[in-house]
C-alpha cells in the first residue's frame, strides 16, 4: 500500500512521481510509462511507513516516517517501543540518501519491564504523519511529530520541528502538548491489554496535518499548525513562538483536526473536525472558518445529521484533509458525502453521496464508501476523490471523477 504522492520533472527534465510505502520505501517512477527509476529504504524498524506526500525542492525529495508500533503495542508480550520518527532528505534523481533526523535524538533504552514481563524501551514515537513543509527563504523544513509511545514522553512529540534543510540539523522545536505518551494498549478494556499502556498516558492527540507556511496580505510571514487536539495554532516561522491558539473541537484519539487543513487568498484558514471517537454520530464533525491575522471564527458549519440511516460503518465525523479553490471549499466525510461550502459563508452550495455501486470505465466492480486521509484533487474543471475507507468507515474502492457541473 502506497502513501500519497508527488509529481515533478527529475534534474533531467523527466516526469516522475515520488512516493513511499507501508514498509518505509521511498519510490520514483516515471509518470508516463510506470516504469520504476529507483527505490531507497529509509527505515529498517519492522513498523516503519509512510504515510505523507513526499514534498520536492531543488533536486530534493523530503520525507516523513511514520509508525504502526503504537498498534502492536496492544501484545502484551512485545518490548514497547523501540521506533524514532524521522525526516529524510533524498537526491530526486538517484535516491541516495543525503541525510536524516530523528525526532528523538536519543536512542531507545531499557527502562523496566510490564506487567506481562516484557521489556519496555523509550524515549520512541514522535512519528512524522504528514508531508514536511519547505521553506526555501530561510533554508528550512517544517514537520509536525505525533506521540510519544513509551515513557519517558519525548519533548520533540506532539511538536512542530524545524530543520536545516542542507543538513537536517534541529533549528528549533515548539511542543504544544507535553507528556503524551500513548499506545493502542491504552483502549484495552482489560488490565492484561493494557500491559504497553504507559503510565499516566496522555490523550493521543498528535498531529497528522501538514504545517502551512504562507504570508499576510501585508507581507508577515506566518506557519500554521492544526492538531488533533481540536486547536488550530499561528507561529512564528523564524522562532517557534505561538501567536495565537484557538481551539474549534474537544479532539480526541481520532479527533479534532486530523488529515489537513486549507488557506486562501482571503487570509481564512479552513478545517475540517473529526472528533470520531469522541462523539457520536450526528454530532462529530463539522467545518470551522477562521482569520489567519487573529484567530477568530469566521463561521462554523456543523455536521449534516440525517446521512446515515442504517449505513453500518457510518459516521458523520469529517477526518479528511480539505481542499480550497476561489469561493469554494471541500470537505469529504466518514458518512461517504463530498460537500461544497461558500466560503464567505459556510454555507453547503454542492453535495455528493459517494456511498453504492459505480459503473466503471474499465470494468472493474467498485463501490464508494467513507471518505478520510487525503483531500480532493481539484484541477482543469474536474474534481477527482478516491471513496472508501475500510480502516475507518464504510469500505470501498472507487475513484471517482466530477465535472463542474457537479455530474
Amino acid at each position: 500500500m502506497a502513501g500519497a504522492a508527488s509529481v515533478a520533472q527529475t534534474p533531467d527534465g523527466a516526469p516522475t512521481a515520488y512516493f513511499g510505502d507501508r514498509t518505509a520505501s521511498i519510490y520514483a517512477v516515471d509518470f508516463a510509462t510506470g516504469e520504476l527509476r529507483w527505490r531507497t529504504k529509509i527505515d529498517d524498524h519492522l513498523d516503519a511507513t509512510i504515510t505523507g506526500a513526499p514534498t520536492l525542492h531543488d533536486g530534493r525529495v523530503f520525507v516523513g516516517v511514520a509508525s504502526g508500533e503504537e498498534g502492536t503495542a496492544v501484545i502484551p508480550t512485545y518490548e514497547c517501543c523501540t521506533f524514532r520518527g524521522s525526516v529524510v532528505a533524498l537526491d530526486a534523481a538517484t535516491g541516495e540518501q543525503l541525510w536524516k533526523r530523528y525526532t528523538i535524538g536519543e536512542e531507545p533504552q531499557p527502562t523496566g519491564r510490564n506487567s506481562a514481563g516484557a521489556q519496555t524501551w523509550g524515549p520512541s514515537g514522535a512519528g512524522v504523519w504528514s508531508a514536511p513543509t519547505v521553506d526555501p527563504d530561510r533554508g528550512v523544513v517544517y514537520a509536525a511529530t505525533g506521540d510519544s509511545y513509551s515513557n519517558p514522553p519525548s519533548p520533540n512529540s506532539d511538536a512542530l520541528m524545524v530543520l536545516d534543510m542542507a543538513t537536517g540539523e534541529v533549528r528549533w522545536v515548539s511542543q504544544t502538548t507535553p507528556g503524551d505518551a500513548w499506545t493502542v494498549a491504552c483502549m484495552s478494556p482489560t488490565e492484561e491489554g493494557r500491559a504497553n499502556c504507559p503510565e499516566d498516558a496522555g490523550p493521543d492527540v498528535d498531529y497528522g496535518s501538514s504545517t502551512i507556511l504562507t504570508t499576510l496580505a501585508d507581507g508577515t510571514p506566518i506557519l500554521l499548525a492544526g492538531q488533533k487536539s481540536g486547536v488550530m495554532y499561528r507561529l512564528d516561522p523564524d522562532t517557534g513562538a505561538i501567536l495565537w491558539e484557538t481551539r474549534i473541537s474537544e479532539g480526541g484519539i481520532l479527533g479534532g483536526i486530523e488529515w489537513g487543513f486549507a488557506i486562501d487568498d482571503n487570509d481564512v484558514v479552513y478545517a475540517s473536525i473529526s472528533d470520531a471517537f469522541e462523539k457520536p454520530v450526528g454530532e462529530a464533525g463539522g467545518v470551522t472558518a477562521l482569520t489567519v491575522a487573529d484567530g477568530a471564527e469566521v463561521w462554523h458549519a456543523p455536521p449534516v445529521q440525517d446521512t446515515c440511516g442504517s449505513r453500518e460503518g457510518c459516521h458523520t465525523a469529517q477526518p479528511g484533509a480539505v481542499t480550497a479553490i476561489p469561493g469554494v471549499l471541500f470537505s469529504t466525510s466518514l458518512d461517504g458525502h463530498i460537500r461544497a461550502h461558500a466560503t464567505d459563508t459556510g454555507r453547503i452550495i454542492w453535495n455528493a453521496d459517494t456511498v453504492g455501486e459505480f459503473e466503471t470505465v474499465n470494468g472493474v466492480p467498485a463501490s464508494g464508501g467513507s471518505l478520510n486521509g487525503p483531500g480532493v484533487t481539484v484541477v482543469d474543471g474536474m474534481l477527482y476523490a478516491v471513496s472508501g475507507y475500510a480502516g475507518l468507515g464504510i469500505p470501498g474502492n472507487v475513484l471517482l471523477a466530477f465535472s463542474v457541473d457537479g455530474e
